[in-house]
């Protein structure tokens, strides 16, 4: 696969997001630190979360707690918004350097001068405090393991310095929700939730190879590495090993928890979409590579409504029958 120059000035700042048009001028690179324009990292993040709260929902089984799951939905879209956002703003942090030298990032808050250092540290513990805020609403072992996802988070900006495979680490970062959403409703796990959870890894190494393709020129002349680089040769094939395993490993997930059909007729609607982003991808057009990454939402919707789909149905049909 060529190399090819960035698009000039390319980035991938949403110049008409609210955040940047109604926030007022100082707040905005706080906005933009936490990547309040950028929402489909909130998503991305919040998926597994969803999907596993649905799956312990499905399990339980009751009228009562289907009405709770809703409650618990929003709890966990607050924390994934404002670890998200701690997240990056960490990310930031350690890579301001870097970033300065790579064409679609060097106009992010840090590298261009429009906060300084101490300010991002700042905001980075104000978010962090309403994640932690959030984990004292969960039970001791749901929070236990939303904890142990600070290491995956610390050590996640230094990887692409050391190894070809951060994808590998952000993916065991990104899908930690799908074990502490399971656990906040059921206080356990099962191994639904851990195929789960590594379908979810799987996925993330196909949506953020797609997103790590736009910096490949300026990732290699700045020494950044990727799974983007380290495929280059051959991405398709890699991205379609990804994605196979992400589908077996969910399909697993759903005869580990006994879902019924409904559940695989979604996971082949999520197959198609695997299938249409892989076959059609640019991996030199740096556009296009963001609009594939981004239709990676349309995937963690999908396995919602098939998590919710069967067990939902089974619980209407037991009220009304």
């Amino acid at each position: 696969m060529a190399s090819h120059a960035p698009a000039p000035g390319f980035t991938d700042i949403d110049l008409q997001h609210w955040t940047l048009r109604r926030l007022p001028p100082w707040a905005r690179p706080y906005g933009r630190l936490a990547r309040w324009d950028r929402p489909i990292g909130t998503w991305l993040l919040l998926f597994p979360c969803w999907w596993s709260l649905a799956l312990g929902t499905g399990d339980l089984g009751t009228g009562r707690h289907w009405a709770a799951l809703v409650g618990w939905m929003a709890l966990f879209a607050l924390g994934a918004l404002a670890m998200r956002g701690a997240g990056c703003t960490w990310n930031d942090i350690v890579d301001r350097k870097v970033d300065a030298q790579v064409e679609r990032t060097r106009n992010r808050p840090l590298p261009a001068g429009e906060i300084k250092l101490q300010q991002a540290l700042g905001w980075l513990v104000i978010q962090a405090a309403v994640g932690a805020a959030i984990l004292f609403k969960l039970n001791k072992f749901a929070g236990g393991i939303a904890l142990l996802s600070l290491l995956l988070v610390a050590i996640y900006p230094t990887m692409k310095r050391f190894t070809s495979w951060p994808q590998v680490v952000l993916g065991l970062a990104f899908n930690w929700g799908a074990l502490v959403g399971y656990a906040t409703v059921t206080e356990t796990l099962s191994w639904a939730t851990v195929a789960l959870y590594a379908g979810g890894i799987a996925w993330t190494m196909v949506y953020d190879t797609i997103y790590a393709m736009q910096d490949q020129r300026d990732d290699a002349i700045v020494g950044i590495r990727s799974t983007a680089r380290r495929f280059q040769n051959a991405p398709r094939r890699w991205l379609t090993l990804f994605a196979v395993l992400a589908i077996v490993l969910w399909t697993a997930c759903g005869i580990l928890a006994h879902l019924k059909l409904p559940y695989f007729a979604v996971l082949l609607a999520i197959a198609g979409h695997f299938v249409w982003q892989i076959a059609t991808l640019k991996p030199d057009d740096q556009p296009d590579c963001l609009a594939k990454f981004k239709s990676n939402a349309v995937i963690g919707w999908l396995l919602l409504l098939a998590i919710v789909a069967s067990p939902l149905v089974a619980t209407i049909r037991t009220a009304l029958f």
